[in-house]
């Protein structure tokens, strides 16, 4: 499993934001990997992801590399954020566009 742990480790370490979940963007196949995606698109930050459906040793890959039991996960420059309800709560509280800009990342609407 080492492998997939230095794989993980340099995805979230190389990417500003990336965000691991099921389905892809244009496809999600899960309501909540849906709903990140909407919020990540909607504050217009470029972010990378990875369908964890496609390969099974990276879904419970992320899992245990997190310590964090379900998909979707979203990274920012390195650091574990949270899955679908932390983002949203953090969304809806104006926090998440605020965290981003903190991480030198540019966020639609926020002046840095």
């Amino acid at each position: 499993m080492s492998g997939i742990n230095d794989f993980l480790d340099n995805e979230v370490k190389s990417n500003d934001v990336v965000l691991f979940m099921k389905g892809t963007p244009d496809f999600p196949q899960c309501g909540f990997s849906g709903k990140v995606v909407q919020i990540l698109d909607y504050v217009g930050v470029d972010y990378k992801t990875h369908n964890v459906l496609a390969d099974a040793d990276l879904r419970q890959g992320i899992k245990d590399y997190s310590n964090w039991p379900t998909i979707p996960q979203l990274y920012v420059k390195g650091e574990f954020v949270g899955g679908c309800d932390i983002i949203t709560e953090m969304f809806q509280a104006g926090e998440l566009q605020q965290f981003l800009v903190d991480k030198g990342i540019s966020a639609k609407g926020v002046v840095a």
